[in-house]
């Protein structure tokens, strides 16, 4: 009988018994809870990483889009040449700035690079400027155009690239030389306008959403332009 009670009491000993279903759910409870905490983590980091990337890549696509920007304006130039053996569809050269919301610029360059050897190409181009709206996103977004031969409209013709995606704004203002004031647009073709001269510099602004915060991402510079009055090397 004391063999057989001896062996009772441990079979009921506290050590020898499993958990209890209250235990195992508590238990599981707690390393949800944990896993949870964990996965919040590091998607927080992903997210993190996510925005500071994509914000890293709209400042890189505007301070990108300035400098070619400041570097094809720099070059723009008009030529004081005429064919007056062909009176129609002269070659058009200068600088054409209209005043919109938001601006556009078109202008004749010294900025055209020949990738293929021998290529029956010049460094004469026509470029423009300008924003139109995308048929994905229905954002504005930041064009450039460029025609590789000078024609009687540089307004027109050429290849068009995207620039720089989600625009908020983009406006240019030309410095006069004669009367050292800013001007809203500028028009070196016209009689009535700044016939057969450059500004002496343009102030460009370029602005994009989505940066840090969502707030705007605001580019500024002023261009100084090299060639102002038209070129008559060629010219008794």
């Amino acid at each position: 009988m004391a063999i057989h009670a001896k062996r009772n009491w441990r079979a009921s000993s506290p050590r020898d018994r499993g958990f209890t279903l209250i235990e195992v759910l508590v238990a599981i409870a707690i390393i949800a809870l944990i896993a949870l905490l964990i996965y919040s983590a590091f998607a927080g980091m992903s997210r993190s990483r996510n925005t500071m990337m994509s914000v890293s890549g709209r400042y890189q696509a505007g301070r990108a889009a300035m400098q070619r920007i400041a570097r094809e304006l720099s070059s723009a130039y008009m030529s004081g040449h005429k064919n007056f053996m062909r009176l129609q569809n002269q070659p058009q050269t200068g600088l054409i700035g209209k005043k919109g919301r938001p601006d556009r610029i078109d202008f004749t360059a010294f900025a055209h690079q020949r990738l293929q050897e021998n290529r029956h190409e010049s460094d004469q181009t026509e470029i423009g400027y300008y924003c139109s709206r995308s048929r994905d996103s229905g954002a504005l977004d930041l064009m450039r155009r460029a025609a590789r031969s000078i024609d009687s409209d540089m307004t027109r013709g050429g290849g068009v690239d995207t620039m720089a995606e989600g625009v908020d704004d983009f406006t240019l203002r030309y410095l006069d030389p004669v009367t050292n004031e800013w001007q809203d647009g500028w028009d070196s073709t016209q009689a009535a306008a700044q016939y057969g001269r450059l500004p002496s510099q343009i102030w460009v602004t370029l602005v994009l959403n989505n940066g840090p915060g969502g707030r705007q991402i605001r580019f500024e510079e002023k261009i100084a332009m090299r060639m102002l009055l038209p070129l008559t090397f060629a010219t008794d």
